[in-house]
């Protein structure tokens, strides 16, 4: 029997419907139910605003189905004269976001409608927690009937009820009672699955799927605005569930043994699991035996570890052998012992390939055998080995631990395996906001000199962020009330250190006191509640401010005021919004159940470049890095190839449509013993919502680099990628949704802090990242998550002028038509247009039916003319095509700029130029609206005077005139024939260019 136990506190309410017209109130209670139990809370007699603070424990049958679970909250009203129970609303708590007890905080959540017709308001305010305290015992709930009684106590209720009694009444109720909602849940299965049956659970692991004989894929068609060498291009290969045409799946006569993981092709392996050894015999001189195992087969090898002075060694190493390039039918296994100058000979054990065999999941693990060793005279003696050798493919589970044949060649040591090649998924820490706001303090007192007042100041550190206050007027009692934001990770093993310091001279700063505060003991919030501030003694040194015992002391200190709160109702930005991979909120209570899943299958790279030199031939080691969400994935490393395939697939669960998937190629620089950076290749995007549901986007993209030699293409990346939604109605209703998470609108942060607190959470999971095994670099990070594109480029200023321009061209284009028209090049389309523009002003009504049908009939024409394949790099776009060297070498350079004094100087006066422009821009919009301005400031009396007068006429005209035939006049004197236009401006914008501007005021 499972102890865990499902905890919900009911705290409070507020916003209710008034369900009770007479009184203009509502008497409300709220019924919970969770894995076919029910629990009720206390009513609250005429209060729209109720506070309960009660508390439910439900027993939780089945633990492993608990994330597919559902709490539901129901708001009711309890009625005196009538069995009904009007609905107020009702709140759904998917089973993802349940968490521990000592993370849950309290949370308002909106009151949902139940139908359309339904009227509910206001907030349920409730804290969902999951705990194992065994002396905690579950309540005793009512059982779920199919239709809920009608009957309803009229006493006020406990917390636990018992079950209902009266069945028969349910039949008889009034129709207006309360209706059980039928329960839609949506799993991420195939349409085959019985609904009735619980989902299976989803592996987001890696992934391969049986296919035909692996085929070059065939280039269908290019997509893309550039050269075609730039452009997409989509491909037709043979994948694990058949050939991939048009985007769907064309199966072929050989049915796939399995159905699940169909977007890469099959690659069959040789796996050979080196377990242990015992009995081996001694070599040395000293009588001890360092042993190690060779795995020979044709032209490849594989080296174990060796282990010193042991005869039993266990080393328990996977190794895989593609069998494509298999050379030979013998497979040899070699016990070698390491010396300084000759490794000794152990013994051998040889398999025959032929009869090696195979396994296919979800088939057990193959069980490892002993076998005799055999020495040079071919005698068994008593040394025996433990191995596992079997046939598989990249869905078996030992692929992901597996040293492979292509990260290996003929001179390859033991010092080569390592981690740094294998393919992992991570996951990147959980992110806080950190408020935190100095309000005061209380005697601060100098020790050298008591009788100076201090200039005091706080300096908050946490980790590798620092942050400092103003320094306050001269005061014992100084008072900053300033706030500051941080970025901190779970889990909480960093401190925040407060050390108050007197700014006594220039570039001196002298320390009064510390206090030291755990980031575990912060209060949480989700919302925008106020939070508590404490008092916290200070000590003279940091350790004295860790000691508890010191703390618990009463005595007379130096005082220092703090408010501080983990946010979790904000997204934490590690990338920028407009390629986000990620917009949940940091408290999973808020997390809502994902509408799709997203599956990339990584296949290959073409035509890659050299990018270094080894044997005197060019070549490269690479590996492909995916994120999106939390979930960070690496493909395993191909050495030296340049065309590598990786045949890897990686699920998603997916929460929003508005978000991008990224994928860059990086070459490892790390494999072997050196410090090296590993150099990009290339990034490839793709935002979800340009996916159509369900289809399969075969696509090799082009690996698009800046350097500072200009725009590289670095070859070609294979990719399959599919987007299924589990819910459509819950994919259209994000659209209607807010971006961000409530807190980003309730207590909104600057687009300055959001870029600086940006940085901190970079820099924070680009260390828990590279403290992994194989490690994710910082450069693998920075460059997945775009951590510069801060920084000024003059490139990417004119990509952006000329976007600026392009989303404009379609007004200056209508504006061009309009004096065409004006100018009657074309009669019969100037009559045309005074035909529908008469239309229009007498029939006023059919202007905004007549604007939308016309935006519905261009869509719709528009639809011919859709993107086929998701959008890439757009070289033109990005003025990467036409960028000089200076402009590239100034992009590159590092900040603050190392370059030499007359360089900087040629930039510094190349920037002012452009600023200049921009200045004189501005300037002239702002003229022409102070020109506005001054029709009524009686800057210039004689020009406000005759506007003032003008403005008085025109009404009176106005008011015995119909607008229908002033508008008229008015569209016909703008539309006249150019027979009865002059050359000379008109005499209003005469009047209008005469007003004055602040420009002569300005120094």
């Amino acid at each position: 029997m499972s102890n865990i136990k499902l905890g919900v506190e009911v705290i409070s309410a507020h916003g209710l419907f008034h369900a009770d017209k007479q009184q203009n109130s509502c008497s409300p209670f709220v019924e919970l139910k969770f894995d076919n139990q029910i629990f009720h809370t206390t009513t609250k007699p005429n209060d729209p605003n109720p506070v309960w603070h009660e508390s439910f424990y439900f027993a939780v049958s089945d633990p492993s189905f608990l994330s597919t679970r559902t709490l539901e909250a129901h708001v009711y009203s309890y009625q005196d004269e009538s069995d009904a129970k009007p609905f107020l609303g009702k709140v759904r708590v998917n089973g993802t976001s349940f968490v521990p007890r000592s993370e849950a905080v309290p949370f308002n959540y909106p009151l949902e409608k139940r139908s359309v017709f339904s009227r509910a308001r206001g907030e349920l305010g409730l804290r969902v927690f999951i705990t194992e305290d065994p002396s905690i015992s579950p309540s005793l709930p009512t059982p779920v009937p199919e239709s809920p009684p009608a009957y309803f106590p009229k006493e006020p209720v406990n917390s636990i009820i018992t079950a209902a009694t009266n069945m028969a009444a349910a039949v008889v109720a009034d129709e207006r009672r309360e209706l059980k909602p039928k329960t839609r849940t949506f799993y991420n299965v195939t349409p085959s699955v019985n609904q009735q049956q619980q989902p299976a659970m989803m592996n987001y692991g890696m992934h391969e799927m049986r296919a035909a004989a692996p085929m070059p894929p065939r280039v269908v068609q290019y997509n893309g605005p550039g050269p075609s060498d730039f452009s997409v291009k989509e491909t037709s290969p043979f994948l694990g569930g058949g050939q991939i045409i048009g985007g769907r799946v064309v199966r072929g006569t050989a049915r796939p043994s399995s159905g699940t993981y169909d977007l890469v092709e099959e690659m069959r392996f040789l796996f050979v699991r080196v377990v242990k050894a015992r009995d081996l015999p001694d070599r040395d001189l000293t009588g001890s035996l360092d042993p190690y195992v060779e795995i020979k087969i044709g032209n490849f090898k594989g080296v174990t570890r060796h282990l010193d002075k042991n005869s039993d060694p266990e080393w328990n190493q996977v190794f895989a052998f593609a069998k494509e390039n298999l050379q030979s039918n013998v497979l040899e296994i070699v016990v070698k012992d390491k010396d300084l100058v000759l490794d000794d000979y152990v013994g051998t054990v040889r398999f025959d390939l032929h009869e090696v065999r195979s396994r296919v999941p979800p088939d057990s693990p193959l069980a490892p055998e002993w076998y005799r060793l055999e020495n040079k005279r071919g005698e068994k003696k008593k040394a025996e080995i433990m191995l596992a050798v079997w046939e598989g493919t990249q869905a078996d589970e030992a692929f992901s631990d597996a040293v492979f044949s292509d990260s290996l060649t003929s001179s390859d040591s033991s010092d080569i395996i390592s981690a740094n090649l294998r393919s992992k998924v991570y996951h990147s820490p959980r992110l806080w906001y950190l408020r935190v706001k100095i309000l005061e303090a209380q005697d601060v007192i100098i020790v050298s000199d008591n009788s100076r007042l201090p200039e005091a100041f706080v300096r908050i550190q946490i980790g590798n962020q620092m942050l400092k206050t103003k320094v306050a007027q001269r005061s014992f009692h100084p008072t900053w009330n300033q706030e500051f934001m941080f970025v901190v990770a779970e889990p909480f093993e960093d401190q925040m250190i407060l050390s108050v310091e007197d700014h006594s001279a220039t570039n001196r700063d002298e320390p009064v006191g510390k206090a030291v505060i755990p980031l575990s003991a912060i209060e949480r919030r989700t919302d925008d509640r106020t939070f508590r501030s404490r008092w916290f003694h200070l000590e003279d040194s940091i350790s004295d401010a860790m000691d508890e015992d010191k703390a618990k002391k009463v005595k007379f200190a130096t005082r220092l005021h703090v408010a501080a709160v983990l946010e979790g109702g904000y997204h934490v930005f590690d990338e920028s919004t407009y390629y986000s991979s990620d917009l949940r909120p940091t408290a999973r209570p808020l997390w809502k159940q994902p509408i799709g899943v997203l599956e990339l299958g990584i296949l290959n790279a073409n035509g890659l470049h050299p990018v270094k030199t080894r044997d005197g031939k060019g070549t490269s080691d690479t590996y492909v890095v995916a994120k999106y969400g939390h979930k960070w994935v690496r493909s395993r490393t191909v050495i030296n190839s340049l065309s590598p395939k990786y045949n890897e697939q990686y699920t998603w669960e997916v929460f929003d449509p508005a978000t991008v998937l990224t994928i860059c190629v990086f070459d490892n620089g790390h494999f072997a013993a050196g410090n090296g950076r590993d150099q990009t290749i290339g990034k490839v995007r793709i935002r979800l919502s340009t996916l159509q549901t369900g289809r399969v986007y075969t696509h090799a993209y082009p690996l698009l680099v800046l350097t500072p030699s200009g725009l590289k293409k670095r070859g070609e990346l294979h990719l399959a990628v599919r987007f299924t939604c589990t819910s459509v109605s819950s994919m259209m209703m994000k659209y209607t949704k807010p971006l961000l998470p409530k807190m980003h609108y309730t207590q909104p942060l600057s687009v300055n802090l959001q870029e600086m607190l940006r940085v901190q959470a970079i820099n924070i999971m680009a260390a828990r990242l590279g403290r992994s095994e194989p490690p994710l670099r910082r450069e693998v990070v920075e460059y997945m998550t775009d951590a510069k594109t801060h920084l000024f480029s003059m490139r990417r200023s004119k990509a952006n002028f000329f976007r600026f321009t392009s989303v404009f061209s379609g007004v200056m284009s209508v504006w061009k038509w309009m004096g065409e028209v004006c100018s009657w090049r074309t009669p019969v389309t100037t009559a045309l247009v005074h035909v529908l523009y008469t239309m229009l002003v007498m029939f006023p009504e059919m202007i905004m039916p007549t604007v939308f049908l016309y935006m519905a009939v261009i869509g719709l024409w528009n639809y011919r003319f859709k993107p086929r394949f998701p959008p890439h790099m757009d070289t033109k776009l990005s003025y990467a095509d036409s960028v000089n060297a200076d402009e590239l070498d100034e992009e590159f350079d590092i900040f603050p700029t190392m370059k030499a004094p007359d360089i900087v100087k040629m930039r510094y006066d190349r920037l002012r130029i452009v600023a200049g422009k921009i200045q004189s821009v501005v300037g002239d919009i702002a003229a022409q609206g102070e020109r506005v301005q001054a029709l009524l400031s009686w800057r210039d009396p004689r020009a406000t005077s005759i506007f003032v007068t003008l403005c008085f006429i025109i009404a009176m005209v106005l008011y015995i005139t119909p607008f229908k035939l002033f508008a008229l006049l008015c569209g016909y004197y703008f539309m006249r024939h150019p027979k009865l236009r002059h050359r000379i401006p008109s005499a209003p914008l005469n009047f209008f260019r005469r007003l004055p501007a602040m420009t002569d005021s300005m120094l």
